[in-house]
């Protein structure tokens, strides 16, 4: 290849930056002479500024969903990102940019709007900025995890809090008062906290300067997963402590939950996760089963006598077979009894013992998300079953219980 051929292809693979107004200046000129002589590589320039123009920040980001990733994955077939997310944490930077867009185009009446965020031990009603201050007070076990300031004010000290300082006054709103962030008690004291101080403390500031706040810890968020590869740093919830990994797949759940949330107060169309995102959610739920079942069994003594442990014999593990559906699908055996284990439902078998499963239990995998998250009715979830139907029913009990405030 001569040195010509080089030079056109050195300039031709900075298209993607230029188009995105990322391309330093010096080489921006040259380019931009480059495309003076150059027909083929000035009809490309063209098309990529013309597909750019739909991602400028001045415009409503409610754009066809792949038109985005084709410019990306242009630009990064020429030059490959510097410092690659790792697959844990793309959910992440696609829910946050999705519900980033709806906030985009937000009105100041809509910012008004009372969105409902139920959970299993209740529904919190909040506004869009304070949705965001509680996505980014939760965030923030993140955010210390990775050495990032933490964005939530200490906790005050022994000496009373300043009067007036509460969770917090906007514009009233017609009709009557909206409570706010209800007192919680047992494991989630933390984020119930967190979320009231960040919330004050957010007091008075600009719907669209809460959203910066938002959107600049995210992004710091997403540049520390790309520095952590391996997501084995510990992110401690105060209930729990998750991997760096599962911690970022939660988030990237709990933003397109309450995205969800703030889409149906506003009236504004909202689509699921992509089916690989899905699945990481997917996944990380069925981790997370077990747990919910021994909570289960402990909230509700019904579920602790389980058919399987016969009086003075050996004690048989009960497991069902979940089976999702869908483009997110899989399948999994879980454990019943005892074994609480985050790998307890792998896909291999679990609990004490082998055997076949008492039930199997077919769903949706969006549907189970949405148990999950306390977003549908128990009773009510279309399910395939066959078997224990007992052993069916624990599971979808159980499901609502991994939600919190």
């Amino acid at each position: 290849m001569s040195s010509t051929e080089e030079r056109h292809d050195a300039l031709r693979s900075l298209l993607g930056a230029w188009a995105l107004g990322a391309c330093p200046a010096r080489e921006a000129a040259e380019l931009e002479q480059h495309l003076r002589g150059c027909r083929e590589c000035a009809e490309e320039a063209s098309r990529l500024r013309e597909a750019a123009g739909w991602l400028s920040l001045d415009e409503p980001l409610d754009q066809p969903g792949p038109l985005r990733q084709q410019v990306l994955d242009w630009c990064l077939a020429r030059r490959p990102a510097e410092l690659p997310v790792p697959a844990w944490g793309v959910p992440y930077t696609a829910e946050t940019a999705k519900l980033d867009a709806l906030l985009r185009d937000l009105g100041p009446e809509e910012w008004q709007e009372v969105a409902e965020l139920p959970w299993h031990g209740g529904t919190e009603r909040l506004r869009p900025a304070e949705v965001l201050g509680h996505l980014t007070a939760v965030d923030g076990f993140l955010a210390m995890a990775l050495g990032l300031p933490d964005p939530v004010p200490a906790a005050p000290g022994p000496p009373a809090a300043p009067a007036g300082r509460r969770v917090p006054p906007q514009e009233p709103a017609a009709g009557p008062a909206v409570p706010r962030v209800p007192p919680q008690g047992g494991p989630y004291t933390a984020i119930s906290a967190r979320t009231a101080r960040l919330i004050a403390d957010q007091d008075g500031l600009a719907p669209q300067s809460v959203r910066s706040r938002w959107r600049r810890q995210a992004h710091d968020l997403v540049r520390g997963a790309a520095l952590a590869p391996q997501g084995n740093t510990p992110v401690d919830y105060g209930f729990a402590v998750l991997p760096l990994r599962d911690a970022f797949v939660d988030r990237a759940f709990e933003c397109f939950v309450h995205g969800e949330d703030v889409a149906r107060a506003v009236a504004y169309p909202y689509d699921p996760p992509a089916p690989q995102h899905l699945r990481q959610m997917v996944e990380l739920v069925v981790r997370l089963l077990p747990r919910a079942l021994a909570g289960l069994r402990a909230a509700r003594p019904e579920h602790a006598g389980a058919p399987g442990a016969s009086a003075g014999g050996p004690r048989t593990a009960r497991r069902v077979r979940l089976m999702v559906d869908g483009p997110a699908g899989g399948e999994w055996l879980v454990s019943l009894d005892g074994d609480d284990r985050p790998g307890a439902a792998d896909g291999s078998p679990a609990g004490n013992g082998g055997g076949e499963p008492v039930a199997s239990m077919v769903l949706d995998g969006l549907e189970l998300c949405q148990l999950a998250a306390a977003h549908r009715d128990p009773d009510r979830l279309p399910v395939g079953e066959h078997g224990d139907r007992a052993a069916v029913r624990e599971v979808l009990h159980a499901l609502p219980l991994l939600s919190r405030p």
